[in-house]
């Protein structure tokens, strides 16, 4: 059979019609996406948090990097970590956070010999995942519209700054932006301070979460109708939606929204409380948590104040309860307050540090820090964050550790049918 890199563009759709291969690679390793080939041409955070998910249910996802360079992430380390890694380029933890379970081929697909080795990996696969600016896939001649004519059942999924279409359409996208334009920086931070970017890139986050989901449906549409389908998400949108009562409030009624700090605009009390050593969070949502805990404060006249016998009037009268509460809570240490509050039912927390957070009895008991062996690292050792959803038959796993840059690049194209030679003279070419 003739090799796909060595055809001709045009005639690749006799070979895309002809070729039912989608799920010839199958790893054996029980996910409930075992079986589903995936390219991911993604960087930075919300492309591989999509597709590291998608890998940690069991698909085969090969992520397609520059050559010489990779991923920007891989170059992202934090003060002091670079003395942590053998290879001070070329690995950091924050690439290893969102990674895993991948492999790594290096293709310059500028280069018409490595945009046919991409077409020959997404003859054999599922999904296509990309986060270019749009219109730049189809500059590369692999835009949709091209792509699923040699290849009905593949579905494309992209992610950008403000999606394919809109004045936006073709700007970059960052998560501080989005947040900047999408409302979230006017609602952070302190009733009377200045906004406030979250401790992490959430908007980010919650992409690839929107489109981690999103391909799950396009594959089972894909089961009902066996076409595949275009399907985008944009950061500015992800943003938009998760102003949810916020957004509502304002389209209905004209309600401008503000910062209050851990407050929440709609229950009370629901925030941060300091304690005479650090903060504690407590939340009464209802009449009956606000009446226990009065009674735990030992000050059960307070339910029955006229200021504060429902949630409405608690919300009109915020800083008169929350002086109040504060007071309460200033005579203990965060410590004697969480003994008090133990099996009370009322809601409430520290506020743990990261270290807190990493040692919680909760981590353990859920198997949440997963290590493994890395070349890389000068211990030999990587720790990451496990996988927060479990399956009761097709558990998720971490089988592969974060690829080094180009890891697998001759394994793969060997599993395409190239020879070794062929493999050499691309490299000696500057394709791979």
């Amino acid at each position: 059979m003739k090799r796909l890199s060595h055809l001709p563009l045009a005639s690749l759709h006799r070979v895309f019609s002809t070729t039912s291969n989608l799920h010839s690679r199958v790893s054996g390793n029980g996910g409930a996406l075992e079986g589903v080939k995936i390219i991911d041409l993604t960087r930075a955070l919300a492309g591989p948090y999509c597709t590291q998910i998608l890998a940690d249910y069991g698909a085969d996802v090969i992520k397609v990097e520059q050559p010489g360079k990779g991923d920007d992430s891989r170059h992202w380390k934090s003060a002091g970590e670079a003395d942590k890694w053998k290879d001070r380029d070329g690995m950091s933890y924050y690439f290893a956070s969102t990674n895993r379970n991948k492999r790594s081929i290096t293709v310059d697909i500028k280069k018409e010999k490595g945009r046919q080795i991409l077409m020959d990996l997404i003859k054999q696969s599922d999904i296509l995942v990309d986060n270019f600016i749009p219109g730049k896939m189809e500059e590369f001649g692999l835009g949709f519209d091209t792509i699923s004519k040699l290849h009905p059942s593949l579905i494309q999924a992209s992610i950008s700054g403000y999606g394919p279409s809109g004045p936006y359409s073709r700007r970059g996208g960052y998560d501080l932006i989005a947040g900047a334009e999408g409302g979230l920086l006017h609602i952070t931070g302190e009733t009377d301070g200045p906004p406030t970017k979250p401790g992490i890139s959430i908007i980010d986050v919650c992409t690839g979460l929107y489109m981690h989901g999103a391909i799950i449906a396009a594959l089972e549409a894909r089961h009902r109708t066996g076409r595949g389908q275009k399907v985008d998400a944009s950061l500015f949108e992800t943003q938009v939606s998760m102003l949810m009562n916020l957004a509502a409030s304002y389209l209905n009624m004209g309600q401008e929204a503000k910062r209050w700090g851990t407050g929440h605009p709609s229950i009370v009390p629901y925030e941060a409380f300091p304690t005479r050593d650090s903060y504690l969070i407590v939340g009464a949502t209802n009449n009956r948590q606000f009446s226990a805990l009065t009674d735990l404060l030992d000050d059960s006249a307070l339910a029955k104040d006229e200021r504060f016998t429902d949630n409405a009037l608690r919300v009109k009268n915020r800083s008169e309860l929350k002086r109040i509460l504060s007071d309460h809570f200033r005579t203990k240490t965060t410590n004697a307050w969480l003994k008090k509050f133990t099996d009370s039912g009322i809601t409430h927390a520290p506020i743990n540090n990261i270290e807190g957070a990493m040692t919680h009895p909760q981590i353990e008991a859920r198997n949440m820090i997963k290590s493994f062996q890395h070349d890389a690292a000068v211990n030999g050792e990587i720790k990451v964050v496990g996988i927060p959803v479990k399956f009761g038959d097709t558990p998720g796993s971490i089988r592969q550790k974060p690829p080094l840059l180009g890891e697998h690049t001759e394994s793969i194209l060997k599993e395409l049918g190239e020879s070794q030679a062929i493999i050499s003279q691309l490299r000696e070419e500057g394709v791979i």
